[in-house]
């Protein structure tokens, strides 16, 4: 049986959740990275770290190279870059709506007293 398109979408989105998940992805945008440069850019453990690289590597979002004794990331295609450049837009105009909401609200409180 196929999972509806929804779904498919839904648990994508899930899959992103991750604070560190999208710092990585927000990273590799830039090109390729070692994990010593992920590391040292996100500050976690690294445990944590190669947990949710794994994550992202599982669904295709990202792949890795070795190197020698280095393991380098990289985005797997131009779409993901595309997305998270979105989503700084989506997100930039929300909290432009709530300072054009919050300046309406300050000054119907001065204009009230």
């Amino acid at each position: 049986m196929s999972v509806p398109l929804y779904q498919a979408k839904a648990e994508f989105f899930r899959m992103l959740g991750h604070p560190v998940r999208i710092r990585v992805l927000e990273l590799l945008q830039n090109g390729p990275m070692p994990v010593r440069d992920l590391l040292s850019a996100i500050e976690v453990e690294p445990s944590n770290l190669s947990q949710q690289l794994a994550v992202l590597r599982r669904s295709g979002i990202v792949t890795s190279t070795r190197d020698g004794s280095t393991v380098v990331y990289e985005l797997a295609g131009g779409d993901v870059a595309d997305l998270m450049k979105a989503a700084r837009r989506i997100l930039t105009e929300m909290l432009a709506g709530r300072n054009e909401l919050l300046a309406e609200l300050n000054d119907s409180e001065v204009a009230a007293r």
